[in-house]
């Protein structure tokens, strides 16, 4: 089903090492050809496997098998995006809702899927710019979210947004996320906001702690064009923060420009696979 594999996982994790060795057996017994992300290679001491880099494997492999936790994903799904590859998460972390398989069963959920036993989905990725005195000078994508924020305690950021060109709002809050159905699980649902289908075409603008009753969360279809611009000001505490993971100091007047990335990422789930069996689960609805 798949002619080359690549492995990609978390760093400085014993419990990784063993679960990437398992794998590595696994796909020894049936002869498929694997190789290991370069920032990973230390985790274990299997023989006969290359390490390449995280730009070769995209260009070989057919299949990249992510342990780890969300964080992870995250940072392999950005790189690999838009490249004729499949995803699957190998959970390591503790919600894991982009990692689905649990290493105890993984010796037989991966046997399925090897066996072609799985189910295909397309989510997409955000695309975000900063503009600075007309200047760009960041340009970076992003699966879950993207978020201005000040990351100091009660200091509130003054900022407007716009929707294809047309004014929202005027606010002040500690920040406002910007996030895909697939982000809609983590900060997005932490601060208030509403859980997406991840087959729904749309984004959501979640306001972070705004310092009004009546700003709520907004829901807009997915090709829309999201601006944000930082009042003028001193605006000292301001800070972009894309997946937990990017992030830039903000000054006031730039611009935030954040629209659906034309490249995909496409992820496979174990035959059984269930969002709202999922949703029950990580979330603990239905239990006392």
């Amino acid at each position: 089903m798949f002619n080359k594999i690549g492995l990609i996982a978390k760093r400085d994790d014993v419990r990784v090492g063993e679960t990437l060795t398992r794998l590595l057996e696994l796909f020894a017994a049936r002869a498929i050809d694997v190789v290991i992300d370069e920032s990973s290679d230390t985790l274990t001491s299997f023989a006969a496997t290359r390490t390449v880099t995280r730009e070769t494997l995209a260009e070989e492999c057919d299949l990249a098998v992510i342990i780890g936790g969300d964080g992870t994903f995250l940072n392999a799904a950005r790189s690999l995006a838009g490249k004729q590859i499949r995803l699957l998460g190998i959970n390591m972390g503790r919600l894991g809702f982009l990692t689905d398989v649990v290493p105890e069963e993984m010796h037989d959920v991966v046997s399925k899927i090897l066996d072609g036993e799985f189910i295909d989905e397309q989510r997409f990725l955000l695309s975000t710019s900063v503009r600075r005195d007309g200047e760009r000078v960041l340009e970076v994508s992003a699966l879950n979210e993207v978020v201005a924020h000040s990351w100091r305690i009660a200091r509130l950021l003054e900022f407007e947004t716009y929707i294809n060109g047309k004014q929202v709002n005027q606010q002040r809050a500690d920040g406002l996320i910007v996030s895909t159905p697939t982000g809609s699980t983590a900060y997005a649902l932490s601060s208030g906001g509403p859980i997406l289908h991840p087959g729904i075409d749309a984004l959501v603008l979640v306001p972070v702690c705004p310092h009004t009753l009546t700003s709520r969360p907004l829901v807009v279809q997915g090709d829309s064009k999201i601006e944000i611009v930082l009042l003028e000001g001193e605006q000292l505490e301001a800070q972009l923060t894309c997946d937990g993971q990017t992030t830039l100091k903000l000054s006031g007047g730039d611009r935030l420009e954040i629209c659906k990335n034309p490249a995909a990422l496409s992820l496979i789930h174990p035959s059984g696979y269930d969002f709202y069996a999922t949703l029950r689960t990580k979330l603990n609805w239905g239990r006392g």
